[in-house]
């Protein structure tokens, strides 16, 4: 009697057909911290707007000279035919908006408004930019080396940012303009102003950025990773350049990101009291001091440069928190 066969094809068909198939295993990748911050960045439609915003601008004031021989007429170009004889007026309605003047002509010499406001971009830029970087060199020198070495280091320089806080920057900007000399440095005109503006504006900014650099550098010098690094053999200026100053780009990024439209009120400012640069030089807060004493008759041409000084803030300080928020570590989005 012989044992029934058994047909395993059939089984080994059914098995194959009714099993499962294996899932792909996918894999992992890790995003690094400027992915993580560009994700959260690009959700913040806010920041976004006023990147871009800032992001024109800056186009604005490096092609100012194409812009304007495209759009526009010479800053200092006066046109006395678009200008009432009788009062002193733009001719036309709006301060003499026209096709060939797109935003008007300036009341009494018929300068164009668009071309002072393309070129005064630039020169707030200047300022604002320069400044900001001047400040935030000298605090993250300062700012690291007093929080890390401590003692009469920290002691000396904590004392220093205490005393530039308390001096009244604005009063010494105009008491320094007032005595200073019309050439300086082989410098002459506006240069001399620009210069002494960065300078200034620039150093007593730095205090701001010194505390809070000292600040996070009192925290991270007690990190698990520094003292690593230390019980390796690691030299002071490894451990600086190394394991502090890279955990300290956030903060210092988004200071800067706020410093700047700050400095770009300070210039409109200085400007607008005479301390800023000098005239036939064009500059927005000169503009609104100009703008003054016709504002009654003419008042677009007090709107433009206002609005142009608000739009360019305000843009700044939407970008600057959406890349505060960006870059929190603490985030959820």
């Amino acid at each position: 009697m012989t044992a029934p066969t058994h047909d395993t094809s059939a089984d080994t068909e059914k098995s194959t057909s009714g099993s499962a198939e294996p899932a792909v295993a996918r894999k992992v990748e890790g995003r690094s911290l400027g992915r993580i911050a560009w994700t959260r960045l690009k959700q913040d439609k806010l920041a976004l707007a006023g990147g871009i915003v800032v992001a024109l601008l800056i186009l604005v004031a490096v092609f100012a000279p194409l812009i304007v021989s495209l759009f526009g007429h010479p800053p200092n170009q006066f046109n006395q035919d678009k200008i009432d004889p009788l009062f002193g007026t733009p001719k036309g309605a709006f301060g003499g908006i026209s096709g060939e003047h797109l935003l008007g002509v300036e009341p009494n010499n018929g300068r164009d408004v668009f071309s002072r406001i393309v070129y005064g971009a630039r020169i707030s830029l200047l300022v604002a930019f320069l400044a900001a970087l001047l400040a935030v060199v000298l605090g993250t020198v300062l700012g690291v080396v007093a929080g890390y070495f401590g003692g009469w280091v920290d002691a000396v320089i904590s004392r220093v940012m205490d005393m530039l806080l308390s001096f009244p920057q604005l009063l010494f900007i105009i008491s320094l303009v007032a005595v200073l000399p019309n050439d300086l440095f082989g410098l002459t005109g506006s240069s001399v102003r620009i210069t002494i503006l960065v300078c200034v504006i620039g150093f007593f900014g730095w205090p701001n950025v010194g505390r809070i650099v000292r600040g996070q550098t009192l925290s991270l010098r007690e990190k698990e990773y520094v003292e690593a690094a230390r019980s390796l053999g690691a030299g002071r200026r490894y451990v600086l350049f190394k394991e502090l100053l890279p955990n300290l780009v956030a903060p210092i990024t988004v200071y800067a990101t706020l410093m700047i439209p700050t400095n770009i009120l300070t210039e409109a400012a200085l400007s607008y009291l005479g301390a800023g640069v000098r005239p036939p030089t064009a500059s927005w807060g000169q503009m609104l001091s100009t703008a003054v004493d016709t504002y009654e008759s003419n008042p677009t041409f007090m709107v433009v440069p206002g609005l142009a000084i608000f739009v360019t803030v305000l843009a700044f300080n939407l970008f600057g928190d959406g890349v505060r928020d960006a870059l929190d570590p603490k985030g959820t989005r």
